[in-house]
């Protein structure tokens, strides 16, 4: 049996302030080279799903500028290949406000494929997954619906997950939406393993109904009147949810643990991004450089900590950067001084500038400011 995707691009952009000010959630940079849709695309092609509709909304240029002819994920060919699915490709005059009418303006990919199942995905959660293993295990338990999930520990009584599902030999026996959770349940993935015309009967009862939300307007709903059944695929490897600002902080950090690093970026499953040619990254002799992940291009003179540098940034001496984020082609120049702090790209900081944020609110300077 053979799947198509659908990625979600744009669906939590709200959540990431200033940072998807001008770009989509999907081509949000993360980990020093890539994007996050770089992650549940690659999984995709790795798992032998060649046909890929990206659901868009606004803001989509910078995605389509690094998808490009979609050759590094191998998917430029003349059957299948990747699908940009803009929000009034089909004729609709309004922008969606959930899944089901994000899919109601995709409709006309789903009814054109061949294949018999989809796999959905957000494009906030960061694994390394073989949806091929899920595919297997959906068809096994002739559940209408599988919900890709793990066990998450909380950080605190307030925390909430999207769906939250108790089962019974992974069949969903309770599913709630945006409640308190612990380690004993499990909490949806947003992602999902569903029959292709299931999910075109589901969309056109749904936007008929005035329902736009998939996780409550249509799998709560449907799943309490006992009109759909529900498997979960308990998923036990890194799971790295960007939520928000704060969480997109940290698991951007997490990554300088080797075990995280080694279990998202597997030799047998690679995350595939854009190729760009660079040349290495030059280290002067007062450079400092201390627990980081830094990219090729970059020209460091001065003091580097804990932090993560992208593409073609430049430390001038006597800068010293700790704790932060600091995306392509920025500059910071001598005596600057930053910390807890998320730099946009192309951010100019100027000579003895000092920044500050916090671990749980890291300022944020956004794209080409000169501070």
């Amino acid at each position: 049996m053979k799947a198509i995707g659908i990625i979600f691009s744009n669906i939590y952009d709200a959540t990431m302030g200033d940072l998807t000010k001008h770009r989509t959630m999907a081509s949000l940079p993360f980990g020093g080279r890539y994007r996050q849709i770089d992650f549940v695309l690659s999984n995709m092609v790795n798992s032998n799903i060649a046909r890929i509709g990206v659901i868009t909304k606004y803001n989509y240029q910078s995605l389509m500028d690094h998808l490009g002819s979609c050759s590094e994920w191998d998917l430029n060919r003349k059957n299948g290949g990747l699908y940009i699915l803009p929000p009034y490709g089909t004729g609709h005059t309004s922008i969606y406000r959930g899944k089901l009418e994000a899919l109601y303006g995709a409709v006309t990919f789903l009814e054109k494929a061949n294949e018999d199942y989809v796999v959905m995905s957000d494009s906030t959660v960061l694994c390394n997954i073989n949806f091929e293993k899920v595919l297997t295990a959906h068809i096994k338990s002739g559940a209408d619906v599988t919900v890709i999930a793990n066990h998450e520990k909380p950080e605190s009584s307030r925390d909430r997950q999207d769906l939250v599902l108790k089962t019974e030999d992974n069949k969903v026996v309770d599913l709630t939406v945006n409640d308190e959770y612990d380690e004993s349940v499990f909490c949806g993935m947003g992602m999902f393993v569903i029959e292709r015309k299931m999910l075109l009967k589901a969309i056109y009862d749904s936007v008929a109904h005035g329902l736009f939300h998939f996780e409550k307007d249509y799998l709560q709903r449907q799943f309490l009147a006992h009109r759909i059944t529900i498997n979960v695929y308990p998923f036990e490897r890194t799971v790295l949810r960007n939520r928000d600002v704060s969480t997109y902080f940290r698991n951007n950090r997490l990554l300088m643990y080797q075990e995280v690093r080694k279990d998202i970026f597997r030799e047998d499953a690679p995350i595939y991004t854009k190729v760009r040619d660079e040349v290495p990254t030059f280290y002067g002799e007062d450079a400092v450089v201390n627990n980081c992940l830094i990219a090729d291009g970059c020209t460091i003179n001065g003091t580097v900590e804990n932090s993560i540098l992208f593409r073609d940034v430049t430390i001038e001496k006597g800068a010293v950067v700790k704790d932060s984020i600091v995306m392509q082609s920025s500059c910071i120049c001598e005596g600057a001084d930053i910390y807890y702090t998320i730099l946009d790209k192309e951010v100019l900081i100027t000579p003895g500038r000092t920044l500050m944020g916090s671990e749980a609110t890291p300022l944020i300077i956004n794209k080409e400011e000169r501070v």
